[in-house]
């Protein structure tokens, strides 16, 4: 009885992952659009996901640009495919780009909360972002890039 559980407890986890990644798909699809991209299709074997933390898609779009979207605990947010050669490099691009974006926030002297807690939110992900770039054993395959 506790293999069928064990069974059905990993046939749930695994569910529950599917979930969460079609729901970061449709995340990173709806930003793209909201940014005046449609979205064709993604290269799922170049995307690459770390439920519950992070999605990094490539996805190609209608007016055939390629795009990076990461989605996920953080801010969604994309770049043109030629930044980074891989996903792995992307998050580490991202990584640099939020670290700019919040400095950049903090350079204007705002007072507004809203936009503090957006740069604090910002440098703290990117430190995440960069501690998983580091992390080879997050990338299997990719480890050597």
């Amino acid at each position: 009885m506790s293999e069928q559980l064990t069974q059905e407890q990993i046939k749930q986890a695994e569910q529950a992952r599917a979930e969460w990644v079609r729901e970061q798909f449709q995340k990173a699809n709806a930003y793209l659009a909201s940014k005046g991209v449609l979205p064709d299709n993604v290269s799922t074997t170049e995307s690459r996901y770390l439920p519950p933390y992070l999605a990094i898609w490539k996805l190609n779009s209608k007016n055939k640009q390629t795009y990076w979207v990461i989605s996920g605990d953080l801010p969604t947010d994309h770049m043109l495919f030629s930044a980074a050669a891989n996903a792995r490099e992307a998050v580490r691009a991202f990584s640099l780009q939020w670290q700019i974006k919040a400095q950049q926030i903090i350079d204007t002297g705002t007072t507004d909360k809203t936009q503090q807690d957006f740069a604090n939110l910002l440098i703290n992900r990117a430190h995440n972002l960069y501690d998983m770039f580091n992390a080879d054993e997050l990338w299997g395959q990719d480890a050597s890039v």
